[in-house]
C-alpha cells in the first residue's frame, strides 16, 4: 500500500493541504489571541484600570454563556465537542466547522477557563474532509477521507504544541494502531503536520502577530532530580491525577445536568465559571486573566518566576480554576489540555517548598502528571514535557516519565471508582 500510486498521491494531497490548514489556524489563533487581549488588557485599561478588576469576569462568562447557548441549541455540530470527552470523537466536518469556530471565537477570549487545541483540530478535520469531499465527490473513498480528516487535526494541533513531533505521538498513542497500520496513518499525519508547523512559525515571524503557541521561552536554573525530588514527586504526580480527575467528573456531572434545558443551564455553567475566576481574583488580589484564560501566559509566568507565586495563591489557583474548569469541561466549547497543564504545574510549584523539592522538577514532573492524567496518554505527555523543559528536559527525563506513568496509573484507579454512567460519551462523540 506505502508503494502504490494511490497513497503517494494521498501524501502529496497532505503536504498541500498543510499549507491552507496552517494558515486557517494561524489567522484563527491570531484573532483569538487580539480579541483575548482586548478584553482583558486594553479595555479595562479604556475603564480606567491598570489590571482587570475582580468583578470583570462576571460580565464576560455571562456574554458568553448567551453567546453560546444558540450555538449549542441552534447550529449543526452543538458548536464541536465537549471538551470533558477529550480530543477524540469523530472529525468536525465542514457543516459542523462554522459553528465550532463560531463558539471558540465568541467565547475563549471571554475567559471560559479552555485552551484553543479543541477547535483547532476542529478546524483541521474540516477543511481536509470540505477539499477531499469537492476533489472526489460525494462518493469518494471513505477511508481516505478518514485518514485526510486525521492528518488536517494532526497539523493544527502541531502548531500550537511546538512541533510535528508531539502531534505525531500524540496520534500513535492514541489512535492504538501497531505495525503498517501505524505506518500507514502516520506518514500522512507527519507531512501534513510538519508543512503546517513550518507554515504557521514562518507566517508568525512574517506578520509578527503572537499566536500563543504553549511554550516556556524562559525556566527556572537547571538542577538534576535528586532523592528528594522522587520522595515528593511521586505523591505530588498522585496528587495533580486526583484533582485533574475529580475535576473530570464534575465535567461529566455538568453533561447529565445540561442535557435537559440546555440552553438555559448553559447560561447558568457559564455564569457560575465567572463566580469561580472572580473568587480567585478576590481572594488574591492578583488578575482573574490568570484563572480565567487557557493557561499558555499564566505558565509562562509561573515558569519564568515562580517565587513570585506565594503559595496561597497557587492554592487558590488550583482551587478556583480546578472548579471553574470541571464546570466548563461539561457545558462549554474548548480544549482540555492547556488549563490542566496549568493546574498540574500550579500544584507541583506550591509543594515546591517542601524539603528537598527543587522548583525546575517540581515544574517538569506537574507539565507530564497532568498531561497525562487528561488525555490518558503517557507517553505522549512526557513527550510534551520534555519539548516545553527544553535544554532542562535532558536531566529531568526519569522524573518526567516517572510522573507520567504514575498520574496515568492513579487516574485510571481514581476513575474505576465512579459510577460507569457518569462517564457515558454523549451521543456523536467517545470518551
Amino acid at each position: 500500500m506505502l508503494l502504490s500510486p494511490g497513497y503517494r498521491r494521498l501524501l502529496l494531497l497532505c503536504v498541500l493541504l498543510g499549507v491552507p490548514i496552517a494558515l486557517a489556524c494561524f489567522f484563527f489563533v491570531g484573532l483569538q489571541h487580539q480579541l483575548q487581549h482586548w478584553v482583558w488588557t486594553s479595555l479595562p485599561e479604556a475603564a480606567g484600570y491598570d489590571t482587570p478588576p475582580w468583578w470583570w469576569p462576571l460580565p464576560a462568562l455571562v456574554l458568553a454563556g448567551l453567546i453560546l447557548a444558540p450555538i449549542v441549541t441552534r447550529m449543526p455540530g452543538a458548536g464541536g465537542h465537549l471538551p470533558v470527552n477529550g480530543l477524540g470523537g469523530p472529525p468536525v466536518g465542514p457543516k459542523a466547522l462554522p459553528g465550532a469556530v463560531l463558539a471558540a471565537l465568541a467565547t475563549l477570549p471571554l475567559g471560559v477557563v479552555l485552551g484553543p487545541e479543541a477547535p483547532l483540530m476542529a478546524v483541521g478535520s474540516g477543511l481536509a474532509l470540505l477539499a477531499v469531499r469537492r476533489r472526489a465527490g460525494a462518493g469518494g473513498d471513505q477511508r481516505a477521507g478518514a485518514i485526510l480528516a486525521t492528518a488536517g487535526s494532526t497539523a493544527a494541533i502541531s502548531t500550537i504544541l511546538g512541533g510535528p513531533v508531539a502531534a505525531a505521538v500524540l496520534l500513535i498513542e492514541g489512535a492504538g494502531l501497531a505495525g503498517t497500520q501505524m505506518v500507514v496513518l502516520l506518514l500522512p499525519c507527519l507531512l501534513a503536520s510538519a508543512t503546517g508547523s513550518l507554515v504557521f512559525t514562518g507566517f508568525g515571524q512574517w506578520t509578527g502577530l503572537k499566536i500563543g503557541a504553549l511554550a516556556l521561552p524562559d525556566l527556572p536554573p537547571a538542577a538534576n532530580p535528586d532523592a528528594g525530588d522522587f520522595l515528593w514527586g511521586i505523591p505530588t504526580a498522585a496528587l495533580i491525577a486526583v484533582l485533574i480527575t475529580l475535576a473530570r467528573e464534575l465535567g461529566h456531572r455538568t453533561v447529565s445536568w445540561t442535557r435537559r434545558h440546555t440552553a438555559v443551564r448553559t447560561v447558568a455553567c457559564a455564569t457560575a465559571v465567572g463566580v469561580c475566576v472572580a473568587a480567585y481574583a478576590l481572594i488574591t488580589g492578583r488578575s482573574p486573566a490568570e484563572a480565567a484564560l487557557s493557561g499558555q501566559a499564566a505558565l509562562a509566568q509561573l515558569a519564568a518566576d515562580p517565587h513570585a507565586w506565594p503559595v496561597g495563591a497557587l492554592i487558590a489557583l488550583v482551587a478556583c480554576k480546578g472548579l471553574a474548569w470541571g464546570i466548563a469541561l461539561g457545558s462549554l466549547r474548548g480544549g482540555p489540555i492547556f488549563p490542566s497543564v496549568l493546574l498540574g504545574t500550579a500544584t507541583a510549584m506550591a509543594c515546591s517548598g517542601l524539603p528537598g523539592f527543587g522548583v525546575t522538577p517540581a515544574l517538569a514532573l506537574g507539565i507530564s502528571a497532568a498531561a497525562a492524567a487528561v488525555t490518558g496518554l503517557p507517553l505522549s505527555s512526557a513527550v510534551l514535557a520534555v519539548l516545553l523543559t527544553g535544554g532542562d528536559a535532558y536531566d529531568q527525563m526519569p522524573l518526567i516519565v516517572t510522573a507520567s506513568v504514575v498520574s496515568f496509573v492513579v487516574s485510571q484507579l481514581v476513575r474505576r471508582t465512579e459510577p460507569a454512567a457518569a462517564h457515558a460519551p454523549t451521543p456523536g462523540t467517545t470518551g
